[in-house]
């Protein structure tokens, strides 16, 4: 009867007791982006659907990803993380981690599998480039013109290299304000085979050749920082080309509608995605897992080429790729990977500008300035 009433007790404890103890959760989150159409795809397709499934939760946007390898290094240094998660390029991903300012994920463990059971590690694939890395889109960086220009006497630009001919094509451009992607287009349209550019980056005679060619048409340039710059700079008629995100410029041909059309000539492609800032407290740790989670499952990523032509990180959203979710138009066409669009294109190195970055920060920008 003893032995009983103990093991009756015993169980009546292990009842009221729960089974796991739920990580605390912080209420409030920091996440870091891009701006304009694209950080508004990533509100639409994974914050506002997380917020209405976790009431009280109050998310802030930072539209600072162009500064976050610096900033992360500025508030790591000062012991003061303010940021809780940070979209980035795959190879700032790649600095941010060899630097151990990025913590590292276990793709199975702490991403969602497909519907049908594949892991996740298998689901993203080759697009897991760093241990720090969890990938969102394929994009790229192309250019944007306007297709109203009366100096060009009814031409349009069809190639690359158009965009270093000032007499055929007059007029300001924009590039981005960094030597990532203009190194590249300068190389290729100096001469250098695609297939040789980046051996020929290597060595401080290619790297002086190409912005040689970049001299050529400096003096008409409009150096961006922001990726929503190079639409606007369109859409006011400041620039008559210029280079920005093809998610941008689908935004302001499609969605707008300005005389702005598309050359995806040598697109540049590359990947972007979420890493997480190394030393979190653990409240803000656990939230920023549990949104990660849900944020690059294979609908949500789906979900994102709803509002903006870049292609999901995920083998299985593809399929569910469907139309805009305002417009009613077929997005597939509009992607960068699409047949039509990527017959000649630039595939980024992400272990050259890991390795190379920091050096041709600073001599492209010794250039800017003189």
């Amino acid at each position: 009867m003893k032995l009983k009433t103990t093991m009756l007790m015993a169980a009546s404890a292990i009842a009221a007791a729960p089974a796991v103890v739920a990580q605390e959760m912080a209420d409030s989150m920091t996440l870091v982006s891009w701006g304009g159409a694209y950080q508004q795809s990533q509100v639409n397709a994974y914050s506002d659907p997380y917020q209405a499934n976790n009431a009280g939760l109050e998310i802030v946007w930072d539209s600072s990803s162009n500064e976050a390898v610096a900033k992360l290094r500025a508030m790591s240094e000062a012991g003061n993380i303010t940021w809780d998660l940070v979209d980035v390029v795959a190879a700032d991903a790649m600095r941010l981690c060899d630097e151990g300012l990025a913590m590292e994920i276990d793709a199975d463990e702490d991403l969602a599998a497909a519907p049908d059971g594949t892991s996740a590690s298998d689901d993203f694939g080759d697009l897991l480039v760093s241990d720090c890395f969890i990938p969102q889109i394929v994009y790229s960086t192309t250019f944007g013109y306007r297709t109203d220009v009366a100096e060009w006497n009814g031409k349009e630009p069809d190639d690359i290299c158009d965009i270093f001919d000032l007499e055929t094509f007059p007029g300001q451009r924009s590039l981005e304000k960094r030597p990532i992607n203009n190194l590249e287009w300068a190389l290729y349209c100096d001469g250098v085979a695609m297939d040789d550019i980046y051996d020929v980056l290597e060595t401080e005679e290619g790297q002086d050749r190409a912005l040689a060619k970049l001299d050529t048409i400096k003096d008409s340039v409009v150096w961006w920082s922001a990726g929503a710059d190079t639409p606007q700079l369109l859409a006011d008629g400041e620039v008559v080309i210029g280079s920005t995100y093809n998610g941008r410029l689908f935004s302001v041909i499609v969605e707008q509608k300005q005389p702005v059309a598309m050359l995806w000539d040598a697109q540049v492609f590359d990947l972007d995605g979420w890493i997480i800032p190394a030393g979190l407290p653990e409240d803000r740790l656990a939230r920023v897992m549990d949104f990660v989670k849900f944020a690059t499952d294979t609908q949500r990523l789906a979900d994102q080429a709803k509002y903006i032509s870049y292609g999901p990180a995920r083998a299985s959203s593809a399929p569910l790729v469907g139309k805009h979710a305002e417009l009613g138009i077929e997005m597939a066409p509009h992607m960068p990977t699409d047949p039509a669009n990527s017959k000649n294109s630039i595939l980024y190195n992400f272990d050259f500008w890991a390795d190379y970055r920091d050096d041709l920060d600073a001599k492209f920008q010794a250039w800017l300035a003189q």
